[in-house]
């Protein structure tokens, strides 16, 4: 079983490498671009279990060390048997 969980700024909150990135990107000639945010992708592997108990436990990391839910929100998906939950 395999979880992606997905970290992103909540939005109204400053993003300094997005800007950064942005304005590198602008340099290189993408003119078009309005905004960038940077986030982050974490990719856990799970035993086999109930997919409330998968779900309760992601919440769980998520809360307490993945994610600064101050300024963050998080996301995630579960796989199981080769299907997204």
């Amino acid at each position: 079983m395999k979880a992606r969980i997905y970290v992103t700024l909540k939005q109204g909150v400053l993003d300094p490498q997005g800007k950064a990135v942005l304005g590198g990107l602008k340099n290189l000639g993408f003119k078009e671009l309005e905004d960038v945010r940077i986030g982050k992708f974490i990719e856990i592997t799970l035993d086999h279990m109930p997919l409330e108990d998968a779900q309760r436990m992601l919440r769980d990391m998520c809360e307490q060390l993945l994610a600064n839910t101050v300024i963050e929100e998080y996301r995630f998906e579960i796989e199981m048997d080769g299907k997204e939950r």
